[in-house]
């Protein structure tokens, strides 16, 4: 399968326009923008399997009709390590009864450094016998494995896999936990890293972060600001920030995790948290504020608490969202970055950045 690069610079400069006409009214700048490899992208993927012709086979659906699987041998948009991947897997399962007795889901994730994790998903419980045939699986592809069924999880060797992207002319090493959010597109991931970074610049005051996730972004802002305080409300990613800022010796980071809702009631001194206990949030001197919320966008108080701050840097996975967000801010504040992250190409979704300034 080949991938028109013509076609491919079409729908790039369709985003562009969107997000131009959607932030005019604000004055942006002219976006930044930064392009995805045509293939080999995707990090991580997601099968179902359908049963055809006495075997079972990689299926996805169309979002509109969940009942007509497409099936598929190859998936060129995937990494080239989930590529190689996956007939191995089959032709292991198809070899192996253990394996592939009700199994109904495949799940791979990789990195850009070569880690690769594969969690199979069961309609039954795990016994001895698949526990024997995942071991050598694991050993004969070089992987982990996970297996999954009703309420259990059998980890066989490491239950992430470990990125490392640089960033500032420095390499970060992540912890990526299985079923944890990632940014899917690591070149792209690398890109927005590096954007965000040159955007802050170096400051010599605090940065809050909300919606830190595995400290995707964290550990390089870090390097940029005094100190920052960071929160997330997922346990797993919360702990895979942790052994991240660990693992790269960042130690000017104090990470709690609450929603940005929560956050947002400590500063305004609505209630405490006993999560808070022991950290004075008086002695922070925030100048920053970096914010990477769900689809959703920021809820209107969040959004009012960054007003607060003389910079706003904000990361999107909806430009509709962010629009709204900055409608609320411009009185304030004015668009002095813009940039695209082309993390999703052949789709129309988009990743967008801005950096907001104080007026």
């Amino acid at each position: 399968m080949t991938f028109d690069s013509q076609a491919y610079a079409e729908q790039l400069e369709a985003k562009v326009t969107r997000l131009r006409d959607l932030l005019a009214p604000f004055d942006a700048p002219e976006p930044t923008v930064f392009d995805s490899p045509l293939q080999n992208f995707r990090l991580r993927a997601e099968f179902r399997l359908w049963r055809e012709g006495g075997d079972r086979h990689y299926a996805m659906f169309a979002q509109d009709d969940k009942r007509t699987p497409i099936l598929i041998e190859e998936f060129p948009i995937a990494s080239l390590r989930i590529n190689q991947l996956m007939p191995q897997l089959k032709a292991a399962w198809q070899a192996s009864s253990a394996l592939s007795h009700k199994l109904f889901q495949v799940e791979f994730l990789t990195t850009l450094s070569g880690d690769a994790m594969i969690t199979l998903c069961y309609h039954r419980p795990l016994d001895e016998h698949w526990h024997a045939a995942a071991t050598k699986l694991a050993a004969d592809l070089g992987v982990s494995i996970i297996g999954r069924s009703k309420g259990k999880r059998e980890v066989l060797g490491l239950d992430y896999v470990v990125e490392k992207l640089e960033v500032g002319g420095r390499t970060f090493s992540y912890r990526q936990p299985e079923g944890a959010f990632t940014q899917p597109n690591g070149t792209v991931n690398q890109k927005m890293l590096n954007w965000a970074y040159e955007a802050l610049g170096d400051r010599p005051d605090d940065l809050l972060e909300l919606y830190c996730g595995n400290g995707n972004f964290t550990l390089p802002l870090a390097t940029r600001v005094r100190k920052v305080l960071a929160t997330e409300i997922s346990k797993t990613s919360v702990n895979a920030a942790l052994s991240n800022l660990s693992e790269n010796a960042v130690d000017n980071v104090t990470l709690v995790r609450l929603s940005a809702e929560e956050l947002t009631e400590a500063l305004n001194e609505v209630r405490p948290f006993r999560r808070l206990q022991g950290i004075d949030l008086k002695s922070y001197e925030f100048g920053s504020v970096f914010v990477d919320p769900p689809r959703a966008g920021m809820d209107p108080d969040t959004c009012e608490l960054t007003r607060r701050f003389d910079n706003i840097l904000y990361i999107s996975c909806n430009p509709e969202t962010l629009a709204a967000n900055i409608a609320q801010l411009h009185d304030t504040h004015r668009i002095t970055k813009c940039a695209l992250f082309d993390q999703f190409p052949w789709t129309h979704h988009m990743e967008s950045g801005v950096l907001l300034t104080r007026r």
